[in-house]
């Protein structure tokens, strides 16, 4: 039997650092860092952990909204393509600091690219 790429990743513990790593490479990126200004960062790293697990296979505790619905506010505000590829780049740039072996992040990068039409209100 195949390991899910959350498997693959680490699990739980991969997850949460990878996004505490994440937001803190968002949060410094002035090209993006204004979306977060009104979030509750511990919240959303919790909704973030729970989808990104869902998404790579693990256990599904994500009871979050769609992406459209999760980001239309975000796209009134202006968000876009180039918004989009920094978070993207944030994430590959991460996933290469924690030793995530390059086949592992394409993975990841093609299930973020699946996201981008719904969160960027195609």
């Amino acid at each position: 039997m195949t390991s899910s790429l959350y498997e693959s990743l680490g699990g739980e513990a991969a997850v949460n650092a990878a996004v505490e790593n994440f937001y803190r490479r968002v949060l410094a990126d002035d090209t993006i860092s204004d979306f977060f200004d009104d979030v509750d960062m511990e919240r959303q790293a919790a909704k973030q952990k729970a989808f990104l697990t869902f998404a790579f296979g693990g256990p599904n505790n994500y009871s979050g909204l769609d992406m459209r619905r999760g980001h239309a506010h975000l796209v009134d505000r202006g968000l876009n393509d180039a918004h989009f590829n920094a978070v993207a780049g944030h994430l590959s740039d991460t996933l290469k600091d924690l030793g995530v072996p390059q086949d592992l992040i394409a993975q990841v990068l093609a299930i973020a690219e699946s996201t981008r039409t719904d969160v960027l209100g195609k």
